[in-house]
């Protein structure tokens, strides 16, 4: 591997599942991330040396795993100190996903995007036996260019870390066989995938509302139960039921036949969804119209709904309906129902 010479680590840009990102510059490529793997205070020097050889050989693997949705590794470097190890990799100017999902709701046609851009950086990554082990939205990264790329490898593995494909990742993102007892696999980051793509899809207050994934997965039946913002299409819930089933025979047993099935998926008209403690607004512009829906909550388990459009230029207000102190589910029904109209 080639060394980056005359590399200076700047401030703190993020945290990692292993160690802390930096920004950074050397001669070579100008700002760089720079990922810190340290020894740990009470590790044995032994221990630590089998670790930063390990590191060594993973920065080496990944080195070669180049591709366009995938964040370029420079190379990997031993400090002067012999204390930590320095990953460097390409500066992603554009953040991560995990801020978009804090923001709220993002438009199916954005979600496709990246969710095309990722699944094509992970299928790179199984085509070289790797697996990634710790797929959500803080590890997926936006270039200056708008494009996604998987990031934070430290728990990329190709029998590269002790005890191969253990339990590792972040926990609302293990799939059920996991829970069980199990390996990872390809089929379990597919499973991740498709847990972060339902989380950038519905925004941070929705996810919040659920119970933590960690607590329920192994239960069996998450997927199928997971409630859905009523304008995600049934067949993009069929898709994400799919990446996620409880049986891994039952996903997509590839990321190609994930990107195959996202190709089916329609996106328009692009409704634009905002969150608060109590109340959920869409709006969205189709066929010269400006559409409108607004679904809040009134008392526990009391909710009112009401849609209407209005021109774009000259013309009248039309009411499209509206619900008044009904159940969830009943709401639910009725604004799946409307939304399925209205995308026709």
């Amino acid at each position: 591997m080639t060394l980056i010479s005359n590399l200076k680590i700047g401030p703190k840009i993020g945290n990692g599942h292993f160690g802390e990102v930096h920004s950074g510059t050397d001669d070579v490529h100008g700002l760089v991330a720079v990922k810190i793997f340290t020894r740990l205070a009470s590790e044995p020097d032994s221990d630590w040396q089998a670790r930063k050889k390990g590191l060594l050989a993973e920065g080496q693997r990944l080195s070669r795993a180049e591709h366009a949705n995938v964040v370029k590794v420079h190379g990997l470097l031993e400090s002067a100190t012999s204390d930590a190890v320095h990953l460097v990799m390409d500066h992603c100017s554009g953040g991560c996903l995990q801020k978009k999902f804090e923001t709220g709701p993002m438009p199916l046609a954005d979600v496709r995007k990246y969710a095309n851009h990722v699944t094509m950086g992970l299928a790179a990554l199984h085509a070289r036996n790797m697996l990634h082990r710790d797929i959500k939205p803080a590890n997926i990264l936006l270039n200056k260019h708008g494009a996604a790329q998987l990031g934070d490898f430290g728990l990329v593995t190709d029998n590269i870390i002790v005890g191969y494909a253990s339990v590792q990742g972040y926990s609302d993102h293990l799939a059920p066989e996991i829970h069980g007892g199990g390996g990872t696999s390809i089929k379990t980051d597919i499973w991740a995938l498709g847990m972060t793509i339902y989380r950038i899809i519905h925004g941070a207050a929705w996810y919040a509302q659920l119970p933590p994934p960690r607590h329920v997965v192994g239960r069996g039946g998450f997927a199928k139960n997971l409630p859905f913002l009523p304008h995600v299409p049934k067949p993009w819930r069929t898709v994400l039921r799919t990446m996620m089933h409880d049986d891994p025979a039952a996903r997509y047993q590839t990321a190609n036949e994930a990107l195959a099935a996202y190709s089916r998926l329609h996106t328009l008209p692009r409704w634009e969804c905002s969150q608060n403690a109590n109340e959920i607004r869409w709006t969205c512009v189709h066929k010269n119209r400006r559409y409108f829906v607004v679904w809040e909550q009134t008392a526990s388990r009391m909710y009112n709904w009401s849609a209407w459009s209005e021109p774009v230029g000259k013309g009248n207000k039309r009411n499209l309906g509206s619900s008044i102190g009904v159940g969830l589910d009943t709401a639910e029904r009725e604004l799946t129902a409307l939304f399925a109209k209205m995308t026709k």
